[in-house]
């Protein structure tokens, strides 16, 4: 059986919200380019990686990237991109305004 992949940085519970995002909406986590792991959040990252935050770059839109807290799907950049802030596996809710931080963690954006 496959286990969920492992949430860095500071989660404060089992959907993904962190200490700086904890909306009910803020339910996913994002796997940065620069080191394979998901984080809640760019500030995440910031405070625990310990290096400068890499981007996805558009020709790897393809890749898992997105993390569902409500089901633990992994998404595809394209998937996230695409799903109208709502899980295409489980139909739970993900905050829009997340678009506004896009170009910390995704190039043309």
């Amino acid at each position: 059986m496959k286990s969920d992949p492992e949430i860095k940085g500071f989660p404060v519970d089992g959907q993904t919200r962190c200490i700086h995002y904890h909306s009910e909406r803020d339910i996913i986590a994002i796997r940065f380019k620069c080191c394979d792991e998901y984080y809640p959040c760019i500030h995440c990252h910031e405070e625990a990686a310990g290096h400068a935050v890499e981007r996805w770059p558009e020709s790897e839109r393809n890749r898992k990237a997105i993390l569902c807290g409500a089901c633990k799907t992994e998404l595809s950049i394209h998937e996230y991109f695409g799903c109208n802030y709502h899980c295409p596996h489980c139909g739970a809710a993900f905050n829009p305004g997340c678009r506004n931080h896009n170009h910390f963690y995704f190039e043309g954006d």
